[in-house]
């Protein structure tokens, strides 16, 4: 299933990697802006998705070759983290996501993980009436407060 996708009555799971970085919180819309301008980004009639995952801390000790030089302790970083979005299974266009994280991002050696998974892709059916939609449920996230 995982190779090939399938289809229910509304929506068809689509073959898909799931691409993951995780940089400083003051970083990550730089990066992702990066990524957007090489892999659009699509999903169904939107682009530039992403899901940006809150805060948490980073673990780790630099050894010796690392640009601060090796370390005793192990340093815990807060604020970092962890941005996810979908790209088509296409060589070129994984290249080019990679270059452009590592191109913008402030560590040396970025988190970047890449898996296979299955996306939703809704067909497109008329549920317009629908009353669990946010447009029947007063309106959208972004004008209200």
């Amino acid at each position: 299933m995982i190779e090939s996708g399938f289809d229910t009555r509304p929506i068809r799971m689509e073959t898909v990697w799931q691409v993951t970085f995780q940089a400083p919180t003051e970083d990550i819309d730089r990066v992702f802006e990066a990524v957007a301008a090489v892999a659009g980004l699509e999903h169904g009639k939107t682009d530039r998705n992403g899901y940006r995952a809150a805060a948490g801390f980073e673990y780790y000790r630099p050894l010796e070759g690392t640009p601060t030089g090796a370390e005793t302790e192990a340093r815990k970083r807060p604020d970092v983290e962890e941005m996810r979005f979908f790209i088509p299974r296409d060589e070129t266009v994984l290249n080019d996501v990679i270059e452009a994280i590592y191109e913008v991002h402030s560590y040396y050696e970025p988190v970047i993980t890449v898996v296979d998974a299955l996306r939703s892709s809704c067909k497109g059916l008329d549920d317009s009436a629908n009353p669990h939609r946010w447009w029947n449920k007063g309106g959208d996230w972004k004008v209200q407060g």
